[in-house]
C-alpha cells in the first residue's frame, strides 16, 4: 500500500483526525493515521505529513509536540488547527488565547496564495478554536482569515508547508475537498496512487506470506466486515479456510440462513454451523456491565473456535473482520486514541489465545469495505446492510441479556428495519435498530392495563461512524414503527426515538 507513496497523519487527538485519513484517500492517495510523535525520518515512503487538530494548548508546558525531525526530513506539510498552531510554535509564530471562541461555521476571506488559489473570495469553513496565532513566523504569508481570526490560513512555499486553524475535512468547510486535495497531489505529487483494487492484490499477497500452507477459520457473522472478510482470504488460501458461523443467540432476525447460503452457493467455501445459542445466554446470565458482557462474548467466541478447531483439526490462523476504526479506538490510553471501546475483534481477545490473527481489513474504513466487497462480487443484500457490533443484540440490551430481552430486541429491531425498506430509506441511514433495557412503562391493551418494556429506535445518519446525527424521519414513519411493535412484540408497552448525536452519545447504546 505504501510503495508508491503515502501521507502520513500525525494525530494530536481531534475527533476528526479519522475524517483526515479518509479524505486523503478520497483524492486518491494512501494514508494512515500515526502517533503525534512519530519520528517521519522512520516512515518508509511517506511523501507528506499531515497535523491533526486536538484538545491541548500549545503554549502548556505538557502540550504535546511532533518529533524534532520533522522540520529537518523536509517533507511537504499540512497543519490543520492545533497542527496549525503548533507549527507556528515551531518556527517561533506566536499563539496566544484568542479573544473569543470559534466554534461551528465562520465566513472566511481568502486573500489569494497556493492552498487557496482558485477558490471564492469568501466561503464558509468550519472552527473549533480558541487559541489561535497572533503572529505568523518568519516567511509566512497570511492568506486567509476570518472576522475573529487574522491568521486562518498561511503558507511558505518554499518550506512547503501550509497551514489552517478551520477543518477542511469536515463536510461543512465548503472546498475542503479541493483544499485537501491540493495539498495531496500538487504539493506531496501523489496522483491516483491507491486504489480499492490495489488493497485486494496486496492483501491477498500479504494473506498468502503470513499464511503459507496453514489452515484459517474465519469467524462469519452475517455483516459486511467478516462476509468480506471471508471472501478475501478464500482468494488467497482456497480449500485451506474454513468458516465458522456461531449462532450465539444474539443474532438479528433470519441472519444465520442468510450468510451461510451465500458463503456455500456463491463462493463455495466451507462453513461450519454452530448452535452455541444457550452456552452464550448461560454465561451472560445476571451479567449486567457492558464491558463485562463485551469480554464475555468475546472469549466464547475465540473457547468455541478453540473447540471447532480442535475438532476439525489443524487450525493456526484466526480471520477476523477488524476495521481501523477498530484498531485506533481500541489502542491503550496514551497512543493515538484513547481507549472507547473494546470487542471480540480486537481488546475482547483473551491473553491466553493460541491462534495467530488474521485481519486483512485493519487499515479500512467501513464505506472502503463496501467498495471492497462489491469488487469481489458480495451480494448488494450484504454489502448494503447495516453495521452489526461483534457482541450482537447483547450490546442494545441494556442490562441482564434475558430470552425476553432478546425476542423483543430482535422482532422490534426487524420491524424498524421492514419500514425503512418500505419507505425508500434504508439505504440512506448509517443504521437502524431497537434498544431494550429494564424500564417498565404502564399501557393499556384491550380494555387491560399492561406493565411492559420501554423500547427505544435509534436511527442514526453517517458516513464513517466516527460522528453521527439522529435521522430526522418523518413522524408518520415513526408513528407505523411504533404501532407495529406495540401489537406485534409481547411485552412492550411504550416506543421512544433517540434524539442525541455522536458526540456525546455513541451510536450503540452500550
Amino acid at each position: 500500500m505504501k510503495e508508491k507513496g503515502w501521507i502520513a497523519v500525525l494525530d494530536f487527538g481531534s475527533q476528526y483526525s479519522h475524517l483526515v485519513v479518509r479524505r486523503v484517500r478520497e483524492c486518491g492517495a494512501y494514508a494512515e493515521l500515526v502517533r503525534h510523535d512519530a519520528d517521519p525520518g522512520q516512515l518508509q515512503g511517506v511523501r507528506g505529513l499531515i497535523l491533526t487538530g486536538g484538545p491541548a494548548h500549545v503554549y502548556e508546558a505538557s502540550a504535546p509536540h511532533p518529533h524534532p525531525n520533522i522540520l529537518r526530513v523536509k517533507l511537504p506539510i499540512l497543519g490543520i488547527c492545533y497542527g496549525h498552531q503548533i507549527i507556528a510554535k515551531l518556527l517561533n509564530g506566536r499563539v496566544e488565547r484568542g479573544s473569543r471562541r470559534e466554534y461551528g461555521r465562520a465566513l472566511l476571506y481568502n486573500k489569494g496564495g497556493f492552498l487557496l488559489s482558485g477558490l471564492p473570495p469568501k466561503f464558509h469553513v468550519w472552527m473549533s478554536h480558541w487559541d489561535q496565532v497572533v503572529q505568523p513566523p518568519e516567511g509566512f504569508t497570511v492568506t486567509a482569515s476570518t472576522e475573529a481570526c487574522p491568521v486562518a490560513v498561511m503558507e511558505n512555499g518554499e518550506m512547503k508547508i501550509y497551514t489552517t486553524q478551520f477543518h477542511p475535512e469536515v463536510a461543512h468547510t465548503e472546498f475542503g475537498e479541493e483544499i485537501i486535495r491540493r495539498f495531496v497531489q500538487d504539493v506531496c505529487g501523489l496522483h491516483h496512487t491507491w486504489s480499492i483494487q490495489d488493497y485486494i492484490e496486496e492483501a491477498v499477497s500479504e494473506i498468502r506470506r503470513a499464511v503459507g500452507g496453514g489452515k484459517v477459520l474465519c469467524a462469519v457473522s452475517g455483516g459486511v466486515d467478516s462476509t468480506t472478510t471471508a471472501v478475501l482470504v478464500h482468494r488467497a488460501v482456497g480449500a485451506n479456510l474454513t468458516c465458522i458461523f456461531v449462532n450465539t443467540g444474539l443474532l438479528r432476525e433470519g441472519e444465520d440462513a442468510e450468510v451461510v447460503d451465500v458463503l456455500r452457493k456463491q463462493f463455495g467455501i466451507n462453513v461450519l454451523y454452530v448452535d452455541a445459542s444457550s452456552r452464550f445466554l448461560a454465561k451472560l446470565k445476571g451479567v449486567r456491565d457492558p464491558e463485562a458482557k463485551r469480554k464475555i462474548i468475546g472469549e466464547e467466541f475465540v473457547r468455541v473456535f478453540e473447540e471447532e478447531a480442535e475438532r476439525h483439526g489443524g487450525f493456526e490462523f484466526l480471520a477476523q473482520g477488524t476495521l481501523y476504526p477498530d484498531v485506533i479506538e481500541s489502542a491503550a490510553a496514551g497512543g493515538p486514541a484513547s481507549l472507547i471501546k473494546s470487542h471480540h475483534n480486537v481488546a475482547g481477545l483473551p491473553g491466553d489465545m493460541r491462534f495467530k490473527i488474521v485481519e486483512p481489513l485493519k487499515y479500512l474504513y467501513k464505506d472502503e469495505v463496501r467498495a471492497l466487497a462489491t469488487s469481489l462480487g458480495i451480494p448488494a443484500s450484504v454489502v448494503r446492510r447495516h453495521p452489526f457490533p461483534g457482541p450482537g443484540l447483547a450490546v442494545r440490551i441494556i442490562g441482564e441479556v434475558t430470552e425476553e430481552k432478546l425476542a423483543i430486541c430482535r422482532r422490534a429491531s426487524k420491524i424498524v428495519e421492514e419500514e425503512l425498506e418500505k419507505a425508500g430509506l434504508y439505504e440512506r441511514v448509517w443504521q437502524a435498530f431497537a434498544v431494550v433495557g429494564d424500564d417498565m412503562a404502564t399501557g393499556v391493551k384491550g380494555d387491560a392495563r399492561e406493565l411492559g418494556h420501554i423500547v427505544i429506535i435509534r436511527i442514526v445518519e453517517s458516513s464513517d461512524a466516527m460522528t453521527a446525527t439522529w435521522a430526522r424521519v418523518d413522524h408518520e414513519l415513526l408513528d407505523r414503527m411504533a404501532r407495529r411493535i406495540t401489537s406485534e412484540v409481547d411485552g412492550v408497552s411504550w416506543v421512544a426515538y433517540a434524539i442525541t448525536d455522536k458526540p456525546p452519545s455513541t451510536i450503540e447504546p452500550q
